[in-house]
């Protein structure tokens, strides 16, 4: 069954064809709100809103687009309106993950030694917590393009903005990045 008609199942209210969809779609909508928020728990809630929101207005997919890039302009948007009540809220967010989360995200290579699992584990610690503490514009763009490896001109229809700004806050994201992992430089 092709994803279109899944679509127009869904649009009939069929919700196995829904369940078919959000088997399909959920872990990269965890990982794209993993990469925004920085918080596991924060990213399930956010897919679980994702998905509520799909399933209440499937019936707006236009077809004018792909339906990836609707659903990961749903997921973005909701993943800054979190971000966005953290803010309004001065909750403090916790830049220390346990090794065993990181466990749970990482894939881990059986050929490695226990040291170097510890020093790939704490650089990517360190680089998770410099995109938490990125822009939230630049948060957005770094995930979609170089977590999940979505071209710029995806990433400009998901975000509603011009080809140019996506390269152009990608580029001051990397800058941003970089100068936060200097401090850290003994793991790279």
């Amino acid at each position: 069954m092709t994803e279109n008609d899944l679509i127009k199942k869904c649009k009939k209210g069929d919700r196995e064809a829904f369940n078919m969809i959000f088997e399909k779609y959920q872990a990269q909508v965890i990982n794209i709100a993993y990469g925004m928020l920085s918080d596991r728990e924060d990213a399930y809630d956010a897919a679980q809103e994702v998905f509520v929101r799909v399933y209440k207005s499937i019936e707006s997919f236009k077809e004018k687009s792909s339906f990836t890039t609707w659903l990961y302009r749903i997921t973005t948007n909701i993943c800054s309106d979190i971000l966005r009540k953290r803010q309004k809220s001065n909750n403090v967010i916790s830049m220390n993950q346990s090794v065993e989360e990181n466990k749970e995200i990482d894939i881990i290579d059986d050929a490695l030694t226990p040291e170097e699992n510890v020093e790939l584990s704490e650089r990517q610690k360190a680089v998770r917590t410099a995109i938490s503490e990125l822009k939230d514009e630049y948060r957005v763009v770094i995930t979609l393009c170089d977590i999940e490896e979505m071209s710029y001109d995806e990433i400009a229809e998901i975000l509603k903005v011009p080809k140019g700004t996506v390269k152009s806050r990608i580029n001051r994201a990397r800058i941003s990045l970089k100068k936060k992992l200097m401090d850290r430089r003994e793991l790279f």
